[in-house]
């Protein structure tokens, strides 16, 4: 660790934002990573979580920094840690009392976690040798006939199972009936469980769609 003179303004960066660090670094520990930089002495003044192995009085490479900037804030950006990951980062410029920009500090994201955990994912959902359902093993499928049936039907009045009122119900047992969805057996007993319905609720409605029918 290299010495550097501690000025009024490197103890206000300390004093002011060092527990603003430690704060945020602990909330989101283990991936998040705060930096403070002087600009006077254009070094590291504070580290909370060290992630990107620099050390305290390192020099910060700050120069061309726009510290005028109305917003203060810089960002968010990406840059590649020194592991070769990728850390999405955001940079606030920081004032003293009388408006002057005495330090930057910086959050570095380590987001290369979540991709990793996105990766694994994406090949989970995607499945390896994938192959299409054996007509002969699954020519029977009611359920799958009904759960295509019943989705798509959703999707179209774009409404959710869970919201579904009781008109809407039995608007859909209308529909699988006339979709010959209850030709399966049980077929009546899974779709009262699906759509949340009373067993003897469907039998009556589907004892009245052939009473209309005959």
């Amino acid at each position: 660790m290299r010495k550097t003179k501690t000025t009024p303004a490197r103890r206000l960066l300390l004093d002011r934002y060092g527990r603003v660090a430690d704060g945020i670094a602990l909330l989101f520990f283990p991936y998040v990573e705060i930096v403070i930089h002087d600009l006077q002495s254009q070094t590291v003044a504070y580290i909370a979580n060290n992630l990107s192995k620099r050390e305290l009085g390192d020099e910060s490479a700050l120069e061309e920094i726009d510290h005028s900037a109305q917003s203060g804030t810089i960002g968010p950006y990406e840059k590649i840690n020194w592991d070769g990951r990728r850390m999405r980062c955001v940079s606030t410029v920081l004032f003293d009392d009388a408006g002057a920009a005495v330090g930057v500090m910086c959050v570095n994201y380590n987001i290369a976690v979540f991709e990793d955990m996105k990766h694994v994912i994406d090949r989970v959902v995607s499945g390896a040798g994938l192959v299409k359902q054996p007509e002969e093993l699954f020519k029977d499928d009611w359920q799958e006939r009904i759960n295509t049936f019943l989705h798509a039907w959703l999707q179209e009045r774009q409404l959710a199972l869970n919201s579904l009122t009781r008109e809407h119900r039995r608007e859909l047992v209308e529909a699988l009936w006339e979709e010959g969805a209850f030709k399966g057996k049980s077929a009546a007993n899974y779709v009262a469980n699906v759509l949340g319905m009373g067993r003897a609720t469907v039998y009556q409605h589907i004892r009245d769609l052939r009473g209309a029918a005959a």
